[in-house]
């Protein structure tokens, strides 16, 4: 009997040893699963992370960390967090093909000036500027306008922003910009002050509309007569006032430095756009996307699709109760024919997902208010549920003091856009302009930009039941864009036939590609002494443009 109590005994403990070593062993290997699962898909997502430094003139603010990350954003910790389904060794070169940026091909950024360009010369008056329209727009205008009081020996007053605009922004320039920044950067180019001297408050001035599109001659010889009158010249506009092509180098490097790195944000604004990015990375590599279907952009641009008749007639009304809008009357289906029109949410869904990003792509808004709200995102929000907004990764504490200041609001969506891992915009505005232009700067960082034209036409046969989404439509549009995702080409020039101001309104913008200008090849980049032959052009025709 006692013998057979100790077997009983004995078999038992050996059950319960057994089974402790089961449950180890099941745990390990649960473990281990989890860490290589994270370290796989860790590795790939850094492997496509941008450096940590920003480099869109990010300055630390003192207060960054205190005041930007005491609140944790409620909605971000609501979404789910997916991981990438690698499948295997096709998987992972499929993750890296989204990712990958195009080749930048040696070409960097070329922003010195020459030995030959000296300091400014004494002042021979003021230079007032008037900014005008949105965010993006001012910016271009401002650095335009740096190159011209440097053209016609103007000390530059810092500029007025527009307060007049459709999103009525009482922001002033130390607001939005880095102002002491702007002025001290500039120091050996242009002499720049923050206020008119106040015994030339009360002066004559005269107020200029300078003439689009213009070159030195037009400045030096025309404007610069002024000064034989006037002490302060005023410039009631600032955008398109200065031609892409065909000036300086020099002129053409200062309007590059000027745009990428003197005009920085505001120190608090940088803090939080740079939050913002560390946010949206936590999800991994992240598209941006300017969604411009707000109610100014469909307003202006006539591009009712979609939209109901209350809708269409709501923003008619719009259009012709704002009076600098002078295209009153517009045809909404010719304009999406000839490709005028912002992509809907819907098709932008359609777009991304025929190029291959599945549906656990996180996907930042870049954009306002969208017009209609859930009614028109719900299908993107279908394809795409990680969409993600400055108003969902920011607490209301944290916007708090942008939220009523549209331009301090769309610098915000700036930053966020030009650091992402790639960058798609539904409309070629000067938003996206601005951000193409300044990726194409920081070393070509992937810009998918949509052919609307020809998309709007496969958009129509899926609507009318001819055309299927699958395989077929996803080869056609990959084919189409595989020389539009941002890769090295020189700037467009003006289309063949046209003449007078339409000759320069079909050039490529100059912020939108800064090459040839402001980037060169490697080597042409450390050679460079002032005198360098620029073999640019060359270099570009022998290999081919690509995009």
């Amino acid at each position: 009997m006692q013998r057979r109590r100790q077997s009983a005994s004995s078999l038992s403990l050996l059950r319960w040893l057994l089974s402790c070593a089961i449950g180890a062993l099941a745990l390990g290997a649960l473990m281990a699963v989890h860490v290589f699962s994270f370290s796989t898909v860790r590795s790939l997502s850094d492997a496509f992370k941008l450096p940590e430094k920003c480099e869109i003139g990010c300055r630390r603010w003192s207060g960054e960390l205190r005041w930007a990350q005491e609140f944790a954003p409620p909605k971000l910790f609501k979404l789910p967090t997916f991981t990438q389904k690698l499948g295997g060794a096709k998987g992972v070169l499929q993750f890296k093909k989204l990712w990958k940026p195009p080749s930048r091909r040696d070409f960097v950024p070329c922003v010195t000036p020459s030995s030959s360009y000296l300091p400014p010369s004494d002042s021979k008056g003021y230079l007032l500027v008037y900014a005008n329209g949105g965010l993006n727009q001012m910016r271009a205008g401002i650095c335009d306008m740096v190159a011209v009081a440097r053209l016609i020996n103007a000390t530059l007053v810092v500029p007025h922003l527009d307060k007049n605009s459709f999103w009525q922004d009482s922001s002033n320039f130390s607001d939005v910009f880095d102002e002491e920044h702007f002025i001290h950067s500039l120091s050996s180019d242009v002499k720049i002050i923050k206020k008119l001297p106040k015994e030339l408050k009360g002066t004559t001035k005269v107020i200029m509309q300078f003439r689009s599109w213009s070159g030195v001659e037009y400045y030096q010889d025309e404007i610069s007569r002024l000064w034989d009158d006037y002490q302060v010249i005023l410039a009631a506009k600032s955008d398109s006032r200065l031609a892409n092509n065909n000036l300086p180098p020099d002129i053409q490097k200062l309007r590059c430095r000027a745009f990428y790195k003197a005009l920085q944000f505001a120190p608090q604004i940088e803090a939080l756009g740079k939050l913002l990015v560390e946010r949206m990375r936590s999800y991994g590599p992240y598209i941006a996307l300017h969604l411009r279907y707000e109610k100014d952009m469909l307003a202006f641009s006539g591009c009712t699709y979609g939209l109901s008749p209350a809708e269409a007639d709501e923003l008619a009304r719009i259009r012709e109760n704002i009076s600098y809008w002078k295209v009153k009357d517009i045809d909404p289906q010719e304009q999406r024919t000839r490709g005028y029109c912002p992509l809907t949410p819907k098709e932008v869904g359609i777009f991304l997902s025929s190029l291959g990003y599945p549906s656990n792509t996180s996907v930042y808004i870049a954009a306002g208010e969208i017009y209609g709200g859930d009614s028109h995102m719900a299908e993107l929000e279908a394809r795409f549920p990680i969409i993600m907004s400055k108003e969902k990764l920011a607490s209301a504490d944290e916007l708090k003091p942008f939220s009523h200041y549209a331009s301090q609001m769309a610098a915000l969506d700036y930053i966020v856009s030009v650091e992402s891992d790639v960058f798609i915009p539904s409309y070629s505005g000067n938003m996206a302009r601005a951000v193409e232009g300044h990726r194409r700067f920081l070393g070509h960082r992937k810009t998918i930009t949509p052919d609307r034209k020809t998309l709007v036409r496969y958009f129509d046969k899926i609507n009318q039941g001819a055309l299927k989404e699958g395989k077929k439509l996803a080869d056609t549009i990959l084919e189409i864009h595989k020389r539009r995702q941002g890769s090295p080409r020189k700037r467009r020039g003006p289309i063949s036939g046209t003449k007078g101001v339409q000759r320069f309104r079909t050039e490529e913008p100059f912020y939108e590609n800064p090459l040839p200008d402001c980037l060169c090849r490697r080597q042409e980049s450390q050679d460079w002494n002032g005198s360098l032959a620029w073999k640019t052009s060359a270099v570009l025709h022998k290999h081919g443009t690509g995009q």
